[in-house]
C-alpha cells in the first residue's frame, strides 16, 4: 500500500484506472533502479524523461544503466511499467519521485536547472492529496526553499494539500551487494504527515526506512556521507605523494592500519576521484556554507588535493620512464580503464580524462583499453582503442592502470607490461588466478620486478 492509499482523503480524485502508484522523473542511473524496484514490489510505475532517446530504448526492453540489463527492463514492461515524455502523466500519480541530475554550474556551483524544471513540471500537473519526493542531491534547504515554492504556484500549499519530503538517492553503480531494496532508505518530510507518508511509500520496497527531522537533515546526510568520503580519500592522496619521497610503502601501512578492530577505515590512494557524488556532492555544501560568510576549509582543500593527482600521475610516469632512459614525449602510453569506477561504464568525471588530457599535452602517443567503453574522446579527439589487452600492454612504453576492471590481473600486467604505473594498488592484492586468495593482509603483495611501480 503506497502513502496516498493509507490515507484515503489524501487520494486524488481521478478515475481508478488512470492512476499510477509512482511517477519516477528522470530515468537515469537513480531513477531507473527505483523504478524497477516498485515495479517489482507490484506497484504500477510510470517513467517520465525529457530524452526520446531513453524512453523509445526502455520501451523497446533496451536498458542504457549499468545495474539494470535489458532482460531486466523486459521483465518491468511485461508488469506494467511505461516510459514517457509527456508530463500530462503526472496528474495521474499517487506519487512523484524526482531523480534528475544536480551537476555544478560552469562557476563551480549548483546547477538546480533540472530540478527546478521538474517542479514546474509537476505543478502544472499536480493534484491534492500527491506525495512529492525530491531524491537528487542537493544542498540543505532546496526542498523547502526551491521546490516547495514553485511547486505552491499550483494553487496546492505543501503539508496540507499535498506532501513534500526529500530522501536522498543511495545508488552505487555496479555494487552486487546493496541495490534499492537494502540500503537503508534516509526520509525527511516537510512536516511530520509528509514524512510518515512517505516512509510508508518507501516501506513498500525497502528493507529499512530512517527517518530524519525534516527536509534539512535528509539532504545534509547526503552531503555528510560524501563529503566524509572526499575529504578521507585526499588524505591518503596526500600521504601517497610525500610516503614516495620518504621511502614508506603507505599501501603497507594501510593493511596494517586496517587490522585495527575499531576506530579506523581504509581508504586507498587514486588517481583522482570520480563518479556522480565525490567530485560533485561536497561542492554543494561548501556553496551552502559559503552563503553564511564562512570557508569549508576541509572540502576546498580535499577539493584541491584530489583536482591535483591527475598531475601527481603524470610525474610519476615520467619518473619511470626516464629511470628507463626514455622521454614521455616519444614514448607509447596505454591507459587501462577510463571509467570512474571497476566493472561499470560510467565515465562521468573521471580521472582518465584529465591524466589523458596531461599526457597528451606533452607529447606521449596514447592509446587505451577499456571493456565496457567502445570509443572515447579527449577534448573531442579520438583516442586509439586497444581490443587485444595482452599484445596492447606488451606493446606499450608505459601502461598505467586507472580503473581497477576485474580482467586487469597482476599476473597478467606483470607477465607483459615493459613499463608499468599501477595508480590502484592492484599489483597489492591478492591475485586469485595466481592462487594468492588466501593472503590475509590484502595490500602487501608487491611487483616481482623492476619497471612496476603502485602510486
Amino acid at each position: 500500500m503506497d502513502a496516498a492509499a493509507s490515507n484515503p482523503a489524501l487520494v486524488p480524485e481521478q478515475p481508478a484506472a488512470a492512476v499510477s502508484d509512482l511517477v519516477v522523473l528522470g530515468l537515469g542511473y537513480v531513477g531507473l533502479p527505483l523504478a524497477a524496484e516498485a515495479v517489482s514490489a507490484g506497484l504500477k510505475v510510470t517513467g517520465l524523461d525529457v530524452s526520446d532517446r531513453v524512453v523509445d530504448g526502455l520501451n523497446s526492453a533496451v536498458s542504457h544503466v549499468d545495474d539494470l540489463s535489458s532482460e531486466d527492463v523486459d521483465r518491468m514492461l511485461e508488469r506494467g511499467f511505461t516510459a514517457t515524455t509527456d508530463p500530462a502523466c503526472l496528474a495521474a500519480a499517487r506519487t512523484i519521485v524526482i531523480c534528475v541530475p544536480t551537476p555544478l554550474s560552469p562557476e563551480g556551483g549548483p546547477d538546480l536547472g533540472a530540478v527546478t524544471s521538474a517542479a514546474r513540471s509537476i505543478a502544472a500537473h499536480l493534484q491534492p492529496g500527491t506525495l512529492v519526493i525530491l531524491e537528487s542531491t542537493t544542498y540543505p534547504g532546496t526542498t523547502d526553499e526551491v521546490v516547495r515554492p514553485l511547486l505552491e504556484e499550483s494553487g496546492l500549499v505543501a503539508g496540507a494539500d499535498f506532501h513534500l519530503a526529500f530522501s536522498p538517492e543511495r545508488i552505487d553503480p555496479g555494487n552486487a551487494t546493496f541495490g534499492v531494496a537494502n540500503t537503508p532508505k534516509v526520509v525527511g518530510g516537510l512536516t511530520e504527515e509528509c514524512g510518515e507518508a512517505a516512509a510508508v511509500f518507501y516501506g513498500n520496497f525497502v528493507d529499512t526506512v530512517v527517518r530524519t527531522r525534516g527536509t534539512r537533515e535528509a539532504e545534509m546526510a547526503k552531503l555528510l556521507e560524501n563529503t566524509y568520503r572526499h575529504v578521507n580519500i585526499a588524505l591518503v592522496n596526500e600521504m601517497a605523494i610525500f610516503c614516495q619521497e620518504l621511502g614508506v610503502d603507505l599501501w603497507d601501512s594501510i593493511a596494517a592500519a586496517a587490522t585495527k578492530p575499531f576506530g579506523f577505515q581504509a581508504f586507498y590512494p587514486g588517481p583522482g576521484v570520480g563518479g556522480h557524488c565525490i567530485p560533485i556532492d561536497p561542492n554543494y555544501l561548501s556553496y551552502k556554507v559559503k552563503t553564511l560568510g564562512y570557508p569549508f576549509r576541509f572540502v576546498e582543500l580535499a577539493q584541491e588535493i584530489n583536482s591535483r593527482m591527475p598531475s601527481y600521475v603524470i610525474q610519476r610516469a615520467q619518473e619511470l620512464l626516464n629511470e628507463s632512459g626514455m622521454a614521455l614525449s616519444r614514448s607509447k602510453v596505454l591507459l587501462l580503464g577510463v571509467t570512474y569506477k571497476a566493472d561499470i561504464a560510467d565515465q562521468r568525471e573521471s580521472p582518465a580524462r584529465p591524466v589523458a588530457r596531461k599526457l597528451a599535452a606533452k607529447g606521449a602517443t596514447l592509446s587505451y583499453h577499456d571493456p565496457h567503453v567502445e570509443s572515447w574522446q579527449v577534448d573531442g579527439v579520438d583516442v586509439p582503442r586497444s581490443t587485444d589487452l595482452d599484445q596492447a600492454i606488451a606493446e606499450a612504453d608505459l601502461t598505467i592502470l586507472l580503473t581497477d576492471h576485474a580482467e586487469y590481473r597482476p599476473k597478467r600486467l606483470e607477465e607483459y607490461a615493459r613499463l608499468l604505473l599501477d595508480t590502484r594498488g592492484v599489483l597489492r592484492r591478492p591475485d586469485p588466478e595466481a592462487g594468492t586468495a588466501a593472503v590475509p593482509a590484502q595490500a602487501r603483495r608487491r611487483p616481482r620486478r623492476e619497471g612496476i611501480q603502485v602510486l
